[in-house]
C-alpha cells in the first residue's frame, strides 16, 4: 500500500475501529485465562466528552490494551449513571420548552414515560463520543444503572440493608437544594468563601421599655422563625437579662433569652438569633432547650405563610425587603461586609438551605470498618498513597448516608405504607413494609395488621427515589450481574483496578469498598489509581463558564484522536493535576507524522542479495537491540507503577531520538543502492516492537503503520500482538554508544559554531587515554563517528594541538582541525561555559556523597558508581582548565 506523505487521522482512525469491532477484540467471555477487569466511572447518562473524561478514560485503555497485548483476558466494562437530579432537571426542561408541560400538571407515571423517552433519545450519547477516542470497552456488557437488572439489584440492597437494622428513617436537618426541590448529602455541598452582609439587628426586650439587646446575622430573612435569642452564661454583658424575653421584630414574637456555652462571645455582639427550623446549630440548641421550630420556607426557597410577611418571594428578595423594613422601624443597626463559607449545590449552584425533614438514612458506621481497615493495610492499594490519609479521615468521622431524594426519576423506594386519603409522606411513626415488590409488601401488611381484605390498592408507596450514589455504589458488582448470578462475578471480581478522579474518594470509591465488604466479603478491587484535575495553564479548572473548557470532539477533529490521547497524557504526572495545554496536541501530532514518515522510509528500502552489513549498520543493531532493551524495562516498569506520563514521553524520546535520528539513519542504505536482507528484516523486527510497545498509547496510527510494514494475514493485528516485555541490557555497550553519539554532537557544534560546512571533511585527534582507546578500539565506532562527523581521518596524539577547537567527552580531550583559524575569544567563551558546568556536576556528586543519608540507604554498587562520576568530573574539570591556560 502507498503511504501519503501526511497521517490523516480520521478515515484511519473509523477503519479500524470498526475493524476492531467487526473482529470482536473488545469482547470478553471467562476462559482459562488470568482476567483483567476493569469498571468504567458511569458517565451521567446527560453528558458530553469532557477534558476529565478524556484523561480518565485515554488511562483505561493504556491498561486494558497493555493486559490484552499480555495474553490476559481483558474486560472493560461500560455504561452510564441515570444522574438523578441532571436528568430531571433536563426532561422538566424538555416537557416545557418543547411539549408545553409542566411537571406537576402530568402526575409520575407519565412524567416516568417522558423521561424515558428522552433518555433514549438523547442519553448516552457520551458512550459514542468515547468510540472516537478509542476507548476499546466490551460494548456488548454496557449497562445502565436505572436497567432491569441494576434496579433489581437496588431494590434487593435496600431490603437487606432494612432487614439488617442498617437503614432507618428519621427528622433530621438536611441540605436542601431549593432549585432541584431535593435533599442532599453532605458530600454533594460544596463550600467556598464568598463574600455576604453581617446585619445588626436590635430585639426590644419585653417588659423594659427602650432596652433591646443587638444581635449579628446573615440572614435576616430567616427573622420571622426565630424562637429565641442565645448568649453564653458567663458574658456579663447579658447576666441580667436572665429570665426575661426578646421581641422578634416584625411578627412582635415574644421568645426567651438563653443562655448556652455554644455561644461565641467574640462574634458580632455575642448574641444570637435562634432559628430551629433554618440552621443546624440552632436546631441541635432548639432540642435542648425544647424550643418551637418555625419553618418559614417552601421546598422551592420562597417564603411561605407563617413568614407572615413577604409570602411567596424569593428568599434573597425577601432579605432585601427585611432590610428596609427592619430600617423604617429603626431596629437595623449597621450591615457590614462579612466573608463566610457558603455551601452550593454541586449539581445546581443553589445556595443549599439547611431544612428540616423526614427522609431515609444508611447507618454507615456499621459498614465502615472492614473498608476502613482493607485500605490501610493495602489489602487495596491507593495510588498515589497520599490519598490513604484523606480516606481515613472520612472513615474515621464517616456520618450516615442520606440516601432518599425528592425526585421522580430514579428508584422509588421500595417501601410501603397503609393508605390515607392525604397521599403525604407518612409520618414516622407509621412502621413502613419494606420488600422487593408491592405483591410481598401485602403480604407483610396482612400479617403484620392481621387484616387478610388488604388489597394493592390500600397500600401508598414512598414518593422518594433513593440517591444515584446508591445505585453506583454497587457498580463493580451489578455490571456482573452478581445478584443474579456468580459466573461472572466469580471471575472477573474483584477488579484488577479502578480509575477516577479523586474529587468522588467519599461519594463513590468508599461507598464501593463498603458495599463489596458488605455483599462480597471482599475488596471490589485491586488497586484505586487516582487521576488528577484537569486544569487550564493558569491552573484553573476547567469549565462552561470560564469558558477555558475545550470541545473535546473538535480537538480530535483538529488533531487525531491519537494526538489527544498523547497530549493529555503526557501532561499527566501520576496523581497531580494536568496543566492542559494544547501545544502538547500539535506535539502527538508531529510525533505521529514523524513514525509515519518513518515507516515510509522504511518501506522505500531495497533488499540487494549482494550487499553485506556494513560496519556502522553492524553497531547500529547491536547497541540498539540493547538501548531498546533497557527502554522496554523502564516502560513496563513505568505503567506497573502507574507512572504512565513518563511511559509515553520515555517511548516518545527513544522512537524520535533513539529509532528516527540515530538508528535508521546508520541503517539506511547509500542513495541509490540496496541493503542487506538481515538489515531490512532486523530493523522492521525493531520497528514492530516501537508500534506494539506504543499501541496502548496511540491505537490508531500503530494499527495503520503496523499493516503497512509489511503484508499480514487476518488476525496478524497489533491490537493482539505480544507487548514487548523487559528484557536484559548491557549498560556498557549503551554508555559507549551514547559517548560517540556525544562526541557526534561536539563536532557538529564546533562546525556550527564556527561556520564549517558538513560538506568539508576534517581531521579529528584524540589524546591519548585508556577510555578514548575502548571508545575506538573497534571500526565500527570509528566509522561511525567518521560518517556522522564527516571525518577524514581520526589520529591519536600525545600533546596538546595548537590552533584546533577542542571539546572534551569523558576524561578524554579531543582536538577538531577546523583547517581555519578559530576564533580565540569564541573558543575561550566556549571552554569557560564548560568549565562552569563541569564545577556544578562536581558540586552535585560531592555534595551527594557527603549526605549521610544518601550513603547509609544506597546500594554499595550506587555509591561506587557516584564515587566514579566524581573521579571522572575531577578529570574532565582538569582538561578544561589545562585548555583555558593556553589562552592566558
Amino acid at each position: 500500500m502507498e503511504l501519503a506523505s501526511r497521517y490523516q487521522p480520521a478515515e484511519i482512525e473509523d477503519k479500524w475501529y470498526a475493524h476492531w469491532m467487526e473482529r470482536g477484540y473488545f469482547n470478553s467471555v471467562p476462559d482459562e485465562r488470568e482476567s483483567f477487569s476493569i469498571v468504567i466511572p458511569p458517565p451521567n447518562v446527560t453528558g458530553v466528552l469532557h477534558m476529565g473524561h478524556i484523561l480518565n478514560n485515554t488511562i483505561q485503555d493504556v491498561l486494558i490494551r497493555k493486559a490484552r497485548m499480555e495474553g490476559k483476558n481483558a474486560c472493560w466494562v461500560p455504561g452510564t449513571d441515570h444522574a438523578s437530579i441532571a436528568t430531571e432537571a433536563k426532561v422538566v426542561r424538555w416537557l416545557r420548552e418543547e411539549k408545553g408541560l409542566k411537571k406537576g400538571d402530568i402526575g409520575r407515571e407519565e412524567f416516568m414515560q417522558y423521561a424515558w423517552q428522552w433518555t433514549e433519545k438523547y442519553g448516552g450519547i457520551i458512550l459514542t463520543q468515547l468510540k472516537k477516542l478509542g476507548a476499546s470497552c466490551d460494548w456488548n456488557r454496557t449497562a445502565f444503572t436505572m436497567d432491569e437488572s441494576r434496579s433489581e439489584a437496588v431494590y434487593k440492597v435496600f431490603v437487606d440493608l432494612y432487614r439488617k437494622g442498617k437503614l432507618y428513617r428519621d427528622y433530621r436537618m438536611v441540605n436542601w437544594d431549593p432549585e432541584a426541590k431535593t435533599v442532599l448529602s453532605n458530600e454533594e455541598v460544596l463550600y467556598q468563601e464568598e463574600n455576604a452582609k453581617l446585619y445588626y439587628v436590635s430585639y426590644p426586650i419585653e417588659g423594659r421599655p427602650g432596652e433591646f439587646i443587638t444581635i449579628a446575622t446573615q440572614r435576616p430573612e430567616t427573622i420571622m422563625g426565630d424562637t429565641a435569642v442565645a448568649v453564653h452564661p458567663e458574658d456579663d454583658r447579658y447576666l441580667h437579662l436572665e429570665g426575661f424575653k426578646a421581641i422578634v421584630p416584625l411578627v412582635d414574637r415574644p421568645v426567651p433569652i438563653i443562655f448556652d456555652e455554644y455561644v461565641d462571645p467574640a462574634f458580632g455582639t455575642g448574641a444570637l438569633k435562634v432559628t430551629p427550623a433554618h440552621d443546624t446549630n440552632d436546631y441541635e440548641l432548639g432540642k435542648k432547650h425544647k424550643l418551637e421550630t418555625i419553618d418559614t420556607l417552601n421546598p422551592d426557597g420562597s417564603l411561605n405563610e407563617a413568614a407572615r410577611f413577604f409570602v411567596g418571594m424569593d428568599r434573597f428578595e425577601a432579605r432585601k425587603k427585611v432590610v428596609e423594613k427592619l430600617d423604617e422601624l429603626g431596629l437595623l443597626q449597621k450591615a457590614e461586609d462579612y466573608q463566610t463559607n457558603i455551601g452550593r449545590s454541586e449539581r445546581t449552584n443553589a445556595v443549599v438551605e439547611p431544612r428540616l425533614s423526614l427522609q431515609w438514612y444508611v447507618d454507615m458506621k456499621k459498614l465502615a470498618a472492614p473498608a476502613l481497615s482493607a485500605v490501610m493495610t493495602d489489602e487495596i492499594l491507593f495510588i498515589p498513597e497520599k490519598y490513604k490519609n484523606v480516606y481515613r479521615h472520612w472513615m474515621e468521622n464517616i456520618r450516615d448516608w442520606c440516601i432518599s431524594r425528592q425526585l421522580w426519576w430514579g428508584h422509588q423506594i421500595p417501601a410501603w405504607y397503609l393508605s390515607d386519603s392525604s397521599h403525604e409522606q407518612p409520618a414516622l411513626s407509621q412502621e413502613p413494609f419494606v420488600a422487593e415488590s408491592i405483591e410481598e409488601a401485602l403480604d407483610m401488611a396482612k400479617q403484620r395488621t392481621g387484616n387478610h381484605s388488604l388489597t394493592i390498592q390500600d397500600l401508598q408507596r414512598d414518593e422518594d427515589v433513593l440517591d444515584t450514589w446508591f445505585s453506583s455504589w454497587l457498580w463493580p458488582i451489578t455490571v456482573f450481574d452478581g445478584f443474579r448470578s456468580r459466573k461472572d462475578l466469580e471471575y472477573y471480581y474483584p477488579t484488577s483496578v479502578l480509575v477516577t478522579g479523586w474529587d468522588i474518594i467519599f461519594l463513590w470509591v468508599a461507598r464501593m469498598i463498603m458495599s463489596g465488604y458488605e455483599w462480597e466479603g471482599k475488596m471490589p478491587f485491586k488497586k484505586v489509581y487516582f487521576t488528577g484535575m484537569v486544569r487550564d495553564k493558569l491552573r484553573r479548572k476547567m469549565s462552561k463558564s470560564l469558558g477555558n473548557s475545550p470541545d473535546c470532539l473538535q480537538l480530535i477533529a483538529d488533531y487525531g484522536a491519537d494526538a489527544v490521547r498523547y497530549g493529555i497524557l503526557a501532561s499527566s504526572p501520576a496523581g497531580g493535576d494536568l496543566l492542559f495545554d494544547e501545544k502538547l496536541l500539535e506535539n502527538g501530532r508531529n510525533f505521529c507524522n514523524k513514525i509515519w514518515n518513518a515507516t515510509r522510509l522504511v518501506k522505500g528500502w531495497q533488499v540487494d542479495p549482494e550487499a553485506e552489513i556494513q560496519p556502522v549498520q553492524q553497531l547500529a543493531l547491536r547497541t540498539f537491540a540493547h538501548k531498546w532493551n533497557k527502554c522496554k524495562s523502564e516502560i513496563n516498569e513505568d505503567i506497573r507503577q502507574y507512572r504512565l506520563s513518563e511511559a509515553v514521553t520515555a517511548l516518545y524520546s527513544f522512537i524520535w531520538d533513539d529509532f528516527c535520528s540515530w538508528y535508521l539513519e546508520m541503517v539506511k542504505p547509500e542513495a541509490g543502492k540496496g541493503m542487506a536482507a538481515i538489515v531490512r528484516e532486523e530493523s522492521i523486527g525493531f520497528f514492530e516492537e516501537l508500534l506494539s510497545a506504543l499501541h496502548p498509547f496511540l491505537p490508531f496510527v500503530t494499527e495503520e503503520l503496523w499493516h503497512q510494514l509489511r503484508d499480514r494475514k487476518p488476525g496478524d493485528d497489533c491490537i493482539l500482538s505480544p507487548y514487548p516485555g523487559p528484557e536484559t541490557y548491557d549498560e556498557s555497550l549503551i554508555s559507549t554508544t551514547g559517548s560517540l553519539q556525544e562526541i557526534i554532537r561536539s563536532i557538529r557544534e564546533i562546525r556550527n559554531k564556527n561556520g564549517v560546512s558538513m560538506k568539508d571533511s576534517l581531521v579529528l585527534k584524540i589524546f591519548h587515554s585508556e577510555e578514548g582507546k575502548s571508545l575506538f578500539d573497534e571500526e565500527p565506532q570509528v566509522r561511525f563517528v567518521s560518517k556522522f562527523g564527516n571525518l577524514s581521518a581520526v589520529e591519536w596524539v600525545s600533546e596538546e594541538v595548537p590552533g584546533a577547537a577542542s571539546f572534551i567527552n569523558g576524561t578524554t580531550k579531543y582536538f577538531l582541525l577546523l583547517n581555519k583559524q578559530v576564533d580565540p575569544v569564541a573558543e575561550k567563551t566556549r571552554l569557560e561555559k564548560e568549565l562552569e558546568h563541569a564545577r556544578g556536576f562536581v558540586a552535585s556528586i560531592r555534595k551527594k556523597l557527603e549526605n549521610e543519608r544518601f550513603v547509609q540507604n544506597a546500594r554499595p554498587e550506587v555509591i561506587e558508581n557516584e564515587r566514579k562520576k566524581l573521579d571522572d568530573g575531577l578529570e574532565r574539570l582538569k582538561g578544561i582548565e589545562q585548555s583555558l591556560h593556553s589562552f592566558q
